[in-house]
């Protein structure tokens, strides 16, 4: 061993960065100047070769060397015990003979600009180092033609191209023919627009050529100068001078995806605007290129595969255009390492060194054993002890903290609103959703039409009343009087106009129209506005992205800072099929985009990742539902709900039966809380005047008149809609609308988390009684008994609902190639496997009906089930579905089961009721914990009472060959960077076990960390997971509002079986499907001219039409499906799937 190399290690144990210096000698590196190395390293060998350490040589000019993704990956890879690193100086490379560059065992080397291959090559056959990267194989990269050649002998896909070689040794390869609008080389006929490429694949200067019809000229592209990489040019004739290649230019909707494998098995994939669309390179507020994250197809995973293992090139970046329906690789640029993504450095570090480790350390008999990547392989312990495979994830999550959602409704009867419904196809079915703001500038129109004329007239006959008309006119006029920061600017995403057909008019008012009803038909018209997602929802969502990662099996022991690897390298590996769906509401969209970025450790801005991750579900109320227009049994349960809620007494034994006929604890709290019902509308009615007063008189004082509240709101945005509620509360007859008290808690739970620093009075005495209020009304409006709780949720959420069902049976149709082919799946473990994940992200109401059709459906006998019945109790105590409320659904098989039994799957049930609401910490209903080690040993937990960790549920490496451990000690978790996520453990003797917090600028402690200090421990077999928050930095978060922590996962059941679950399902969609004929049957009496709506969801994945015959005679099990399973969404539609004609790929055009 070389002295340097003993030197290598750090007090720590962490070999550092060497640089060789004259005579052999070694010192650690200097942070200020970059490695440089004069002389030979470690000439003397030493004998003890048990502290042998495997030396890692870079070999490649300095501006490469010194480059962030070099610096970061090295760093990484020197954590490996036995690695350390040597980077060869410029100097060095460029003036001294092979003979005295310094040793390695392992050579990392690559071209640029300047760099001596041949030196290079010369070097690799004297001391015959492993090469990560082959140096033969670079000269070819060097050469567009080559390039080509290869990948055509691999069969992959590129585009038609003919080369010009204008060599006087060989005419005949120097056949060009041009003509206007098209050039024939060699005999091939190339029609513009066409691109034109210099054969040195150093030369960047690429043309494009365009047809006259499209004006002509050409886009000359080039190496980015600032924010430049082309420009367009008038001249449309081809160079005359040169060797070039000709292909055609493919259609990509003005992106590029940049593809960076590291090894055959993993790949990074990031697209950015494509050069030739404008020549302007978009960067973001630090300077740097915009790069999308994207998912690879299947296809594409392979041809990472290929173009890696044909270039032998481990670190490989090549060029990929997505054009109608398949992908073509267009370039291959040989060594290259993505820029600014700290988990692909992790993952770069990680795969090399074990790459290297693999190869190198038996014949320095160094004690390492190839790992066993937990990850590789989705197993976790089931609660009965035995080992099954994670199969499939699905989850239902309610989008995060919003602004107050604000709404008018008003019946129009104007010609006018009726040719605006005509216009844009509302008697189709009835309703109609406007958000475009050209849309909402015409409703604008016609209010300041129909107010000009009331002016004008004031006997006209203008039903409209003038007050509202105003409303509408203002709120679609907030645009000039707001800047773009504000929650009410003028933009689609959040403010939309609802027009419903009313064949006979509004029927019976129970609000404040109260004038006489007119005959004949009217429009409902629904104006809404706010409800933005705001920063704390932001934070809220990417860390419960985070969080989830850990419920994925493998890489929980936190590889250079990043908790939950085990699904970032599954999903890098090819093996995680995703789609992430979201409703039309702006909300829920940038909810599940910054869920997105959390889950895959994204980074950047999140309208990149909406646009490539985020599938729109707004088909047939897969996600979205029109709450304005509600169902028969809807409307009988509101309208007894507010004949019960007017009655000026104190609740009656006949008022509790008629109201909680379920007899739900929060239920009955609640009104115990409220006795009165008048009375508390009397007080919360006071409250709120108080509450405008106070705002009244801070709008008056000079000193606060200009204060700036949460979010960019204003106070007197704050009154507007403070004075709206207290209209709109209290009616002309004194009696109160009840459904605008989900209204008035919404606006206070927003105010007391994010405007505290007001220091208004009263608002939580405001907050207790109108949340006890709003506790009875939200959920009993989805209905008050059993049968309407089924009837309305299936209203919701039948589309759901079979879409479950068919994500549980498609999981299982392992034949699909929608992974890695078999016949490359060598140093996979498991290639043929994958995990199916599907993410929906949604709003209240569908999450209501989801639990409902769960906890009423009749899923399983609480009287005879224990654990079923612990969980109904734990539900019935559960006041609030609140911001970011989750139902998740997972999915195991267990291989050692025969594949027809019912044994073999195994389907677990979760729920977490989401953020914390103020107060809440007191009174929160406990469940049984996350998957609570054995189903048999509730009545010996029940006091221990939380969630086992999330980041616990799989073995350690370990324990997939030794017995398994249930008290297993917990990962250490090292700190990122201030404001990341951190675990943190602490001495069980409460009930907390680990804890995921954003870590506070304040000495403030989170609510979740107790004082009896943090030591890492053995952990009880069951244990509570929880995301908390503290102070966020100042980055997009103004007032420092404190971002509530979100409830832990509780399991619900976890010993279901498919076929039992899969019944179930079946008997939920039937008995929907007779409701919602029944109701659509009376709807298309109304349109006789139109057939009745679909109810399927999207072409990829239509649920069946008849239920799922489970006595099917079957070889495999009777739940499997046909049909191969969905590949991961990327951009716009679904990614297209892969046929499953064995090896014979294709696209289909989806």
């Amino acid at each position: 061993m070389s002295k340097s190399s003993g030197q290598g290690l750090s007090n720590s144990g962490l070999p550092k960065f060497l640089i060789g210096s004259e005579g052999g000698e070694s010192r650690e590196l200097d942070d200020k100047d970059m490695r440089n190395i004069s002389g030979p390293y470690g000439e003397d060998e030493e004998d003890d070769q048990a502290e042998r350490q495997i030396v890692v040589g870079i070999c490649s000019m300095m501006k490469k060397s010194n480059s962030k993704p070099m610096t970061e990956i090295m760093e990484r890879l020197c954590k490996f015990e036995y690695i350390t690193v040597v980077i060869f100086s410029e100097e060095v490379i460029l003036s001294e003979p092979v003979e005295k560059w310094p040793l390695c065992d392992c050579l990392i080397s690559f071209h640029s600009k300047g760099f001596p291959l041949d030196k290079a090559v010369g070097y690799a056959k004297l001391r015959n180092p492993l090469l990560i990267n082959d140096l033969n194989m670079q000269y070819f990269i060097q050469d567009r033609r080559e390039v080509y050649r290869i990948l055509q002998e691999e069969g992959i896909d590129l585009p038609r191209y003919a080369v010009l070689n204008r060599d006087p040794d060989r005419p005949e390869e120097c056949n060009l023919v041009e003509s206007e609008d098209h050039v024939e080389v060699n005999g091939e006929v190339f029609h513009k627009p066409f691109v034109e490429k210099p054969v040195s694949a150093e030369d960047h200067n690429v043309y494009i050529y365009y047809p006259t019809s499209a004006g002509g000229g050409s886009q000359r592209l080039f190496r980015k100068i600032g924010s430049r990489s082309s420009v367009y040019s008038p001249e449309s004739t081809v160079r005359k001078t040169g060797s070039y290649i000709y292909e055609e230019f493919m259609p990509t909707d003005g992106t590029d995806v940049k593809v960076y494998t590291v090894g055959p098995d993993y790949a990074h994939a990031e697209a950015r605007k494509s050069p030739a669309l404008d020549g302007k390179v978009e960067r973001d507020s630090e300077g740097k290129e915009i790069r999308y994250p994207v998912m690879l197809t299947a296809m594409e995973k392979l041809v990472a595969r290929k173009v890696c293992l044909a270039f032998k090139q481990t670190v490989c970046g090549f060029d990929l255009l997505r054009a109608n329906g398949h992908s073509f690789v267009c370039d291959v640029n040989g060594f290259s390492f993505v820029k600014n993504s700290m988990k692909y450095y992790d993952d770069c570090a990680k795969v090399l060194g074990n790459m290297v480790m693999r190869e190198l350390a038996p014949q320095f008999h160094i004690p390492w054993s190839i790992p066993m990547e937990a990850e590789d392989i989705p197993i976790v312990p089931t609660t009965s002890g035995t080992m099954m495979e994670l199969r499939c994830v699905i989850a239902v999550i309610r989008h995060g903290d919003r602004t107050p959602k604000q709404k008018m409704k008003m019946e129009v009867r104007n010609a006018l609103f009726f040719e605006l419904f005509e216009k844009y196809g509302g008697y189709k079915s009835g309703k109609l959703k406007l958000k475009k703001p050209k849309q909402l500038q015409e409703v604008l129109d016609i209010a300041r039409q129909l107010l000009a004329e009331l002016v004008l007239h004031n006997d006209c006959e203008i039903e409209e009343k003038k007050s509202k008309l105003e409303q509408l006119k203002t709120v679609l006029e907030m645009e000039s009087s707001l800047n773009d920061n504000q929650y009410g600017h003028f933009s689609g995403i959040n403010r939309k106009v609802q027009l419903t057909y009313l064949p006979n008019g509004q029927p019976k008012a129970s609000s404040e129209e109260e004038d006489s009803l007119k005959d004949g038909p009217s429009l409902l018209l629904v104006l809404k506005w706010g409800g933005e997602l705001t920063p704390a929802g932001r934070v809220q969502a990417e860390e419960l992205g985070r969080a989830f990662r850990c419920m994925y099996p493998g890489g929980q022991g936190d590889y250079a800072g990043f908790p939950g690897c085990g699904l970032l390298r599954l999903h890098s590996t090819y093996r995680h099929d995703l789609k992430i769906y979201a409703s039309d509401e702006g909300r829920v969209q940038m909810t599940a985009a910054a869920f997105a970025k959390g889950l895959l450790a994204l980074e950047g801005e999140l309208t990149p990742i909406l646009v490539q991750m985020v599938k729109s579900a707004n088909m047939n109320g897969l996600l979205d539902s029109d709450s304005d227009s509600l169902t028969d049994c809807q409307q009988r349960v509101k309208a007894r709900l507010h004949e019960i809620m007017q009655k000026n007494k104190d609740f009656s034994e006949e008022d509790y039966n008629k109201l909680a006929p379920t007899g739900s604890p929060s239920l009955v709290n609640s009104m115990r809380v409220i006795a009165n019902p008048v009375k508390t509308c009397d007080q919360v009615h006071t409250l709120i005047k108080s509450l405008t007063c106070q705002i009244c008189k801070r709008l008056e004082d000079p000193k606060s008149a200009d204060l700036q509240l949460y979010h960019s709101e204003t106070l007197e945005l704050m009154l507007q809609r403070w004075s709206k509620l207290e209209r709109d509360f209290r009616m002309k007859n004194c009696r109160y609308d009840i459904s605008k008290i989900p209204d008035i808690y919404d606006c206070v739970k927003y105010d007391t988390q994010h405007n505290s620093s007001l220091s208004l009075e009263d608002t939580l005495e405001l907050f207790r009684l109108s949340r006890a209020l709003a506790d009875i009304i939200i959920p009993q409006e989805y209905g008050i008994t059993k049968a309407e709780k089924l009837d309305i949720a299936s209203a919701y959420c039948l589309p759901l609902v079979k879409k479950i069902q068919l994500d549980l049976q498609r999981t299982h149709e392992d034949e699909a190639v929608n992974k890695l082919h078999p016949l490359y799946s060598r140093g996979v473990m498991s290639p043929g496997r994958h995990v199916r994940t599907r993410l929906y992200f949604t709003s209240e109401s569908h999450v209501h009906s989801l639990l409902s059709i769960f906890r009423y459906g009749g899923l399983l006998d609480e009287q005879k089930d224990e654990q079923w019945k612990q969980a109904m109790d734990y539900l019935s105590a559960v006041t609030e579905l609140n911001y970011m409320t989750q139902i998740v659904i997972m999915l195991y098989e267990d291989n050692n089961k025969d594949p027809s039994s019912e044994e073999r799957f195994h389907v677990e049930l979760h729920f977490s009721p989401g953020v914390k609401g103020c107060k809440d910490e007191d009174n929160a209903p406990m469940g049984f914990g996350f998957r609570p080690a054995s189903s048999e040993n509730h009545e010996k937990q029940t006091n221990q009472g939380s969630l086992e960790d999330l980041s616990q549920d799989e073995p350690d490496r370990a324990v997939l060959t030794e017995p398994i451990n249930i008290q297993r000690k917990s990962p250490l978790i090292r700190n990122r960077k201030a404001g990341s996520m951190e675990a943190l453990s602490e001495s069980n003797t409460t009930s907390r076990g680990l804890a995921y917090r954003i870590l506070p600028s304040s000495s403030r402690q989170s609510p979740e960390i107790k004082p009896s200090g943090l030591e890492l421990l053995s952990m009880p077999p069951v244990k509570r997971f929880s995301v908390s928050y503290a102070r966020h930095p100042t980055n997009g978060f103004e007032g420092c509002s404190l971002v509530p922590s979100i409830y832990p996962l509780e399991t619900l059941h976890n010993s279901l079986s498919l076929k039992q679950v899969d019944e179930f399902l079946t008997a939920c969609c039937k008995n929907g499907s007779q409701s919602q004929f029944k109701r659509l049957k009376s709807l298309s009496a109304m349109f006789e001219s139109h057939s009745q709506p679909s109810i399927d969801v999207d072409s990829q994945e239509t649920p069946m039409s008849t239920p799922v015959q489970l006595n099917q005679p079957a070889a495999k099990p009777i739940w499997y499906t046909g049909d191969p399973p969905s590949t991961v969404s990327s951009a716009g539609p679904s990614s297209p799937s892969v046929a499953e004609s064995s090896s014979n790929f294709e696209f289909n055009n989806e």
